[in-house]
């Protein structure tokens, strides 16, 4: 089981000064990578929560600690694939694969809120038949020397995209429905859950991509299953990582034992750390404390 850390990127506390402490810790501690999501928008009077009313862009964040990290993993869980062309996301994850020195990890999704849709300019509609064509034009464009490319979303002329990465960076894909977790197994590296899985069911959706992968002939025991572990930290045991130090630490091995290869501990969607409204000190004083706690 590898085990990673969410750096702060919701809320008051995410701050550059913020993510440069915990990256640099994690990196310290030996994690085995530091991770941030994405939210565009939050609609006026939506019920989200206040994990997403304030959320740096995950990009531009890991880019910034790529250079005050050395070992450490950076990854993206998820960005949301419809709100940018490939050609460009293509270029920005290729520049960052290479300053980091091939340290990135790409997390994609499909997005759920419609009012993301309505402000990129695209529909919600066909999104994963959208995602099947927008990951095979990633790869094509990091690996091969001249690019064309006329599909249903999405048309490339005969284009050279240089510099490409030495190496790729891994794909995984988000998702919770049947349908997503056979892509994910069909054209993925791995898959990633939701901040909202039910993680004492996991095992049975991991089955499910690694089956995708089989009758893809496609080897399932090279795939990730990487869990966004919603961590709280709290004097009782109140669910699934949240509790006591030692109790979190049980439940990351129960689900080793379901067949999760990492976790990442996420302190942005415990509602006392990630929101407009917390004490930024606090929350940072609470993070380097679990840093040190749930260290691998």
């Amino acid at each position: 089981m590898r085990i990673g850390f969410a750096v702060p990127v919701s809320g008051s506390w995410a701050t550059p000064e913020n993510m440069r402490r915990i990256a640099r810790r994690a990196d310290e501690l030996g994690y085995h990578g530091v991770w941030a999501f994405q939210r565009l928008l939050y609609p006026e009077g939506h019920a989200m929560g206040p994990v997403y009313r304030s959320v740096q862009d995950p990009v531009v964040a890991l880019a910034y600690l790529a250079g005050i990290t050395e070992r450490v993993r950076l990854g993206v869980a998820v960005l949301n694939l419809p709100f940018v062309s490939p050609v460009l996301l293509a270029k920005q994850l290729s520049t960052l694969q290479q300053v980091s020195g091939g340290r990135l990890d790409v997390g994609l999704g499909l997005g759920w809120l419609p009012e993301e849709f309505t402000a990129s300019g695209v529909p919600m509609e066909r999104r994963g038949r959208r995602a099947e064509e927008y990951v095979g034009l990633l790869r094509r464009l990091w690996t091969e020397d001249v690019v064309e490319h006329r599909g249903e979303f999405y048309e490339v002329p005969r284009s050279h995209q240089d510099p490409r990465p030495a190496t790729p960076p891994p794909v995984l894909l988000g998702g919770t429905a049947r349908v997503a977790l056979e892509r994910a197994g069909r054209i993925a590296d791995g898959w990633i859950s939701s901040s909202r899985a039910d993680l004492g069911t996991i095992d049975q959706q991991i089955a499910i991509v690694k089956e995708a992968a089989r009758e893809a002939g496609r080897d399932p025991d090279a795939l990730r299953f990487v869990v966004r572990g919603v961590t709280r930290v709290r004097p009782a045991d109140e669910g699934p990582l949240t509790g006591p130090y030692d109790k979190i630490r049980r439940d990351v091995e129960e689900l080793a034992a379901r067949g999760v290869t990492e976790v990442f501990h996420d302190l942005n969607f415990d509602p006392e750390i990630g929101n407009p409204e917390a004490d930024p000190g606090e929350s940072l004083r609470r993070a380097e404390e679990a840093l040190d706690a749930l260290a691998p």
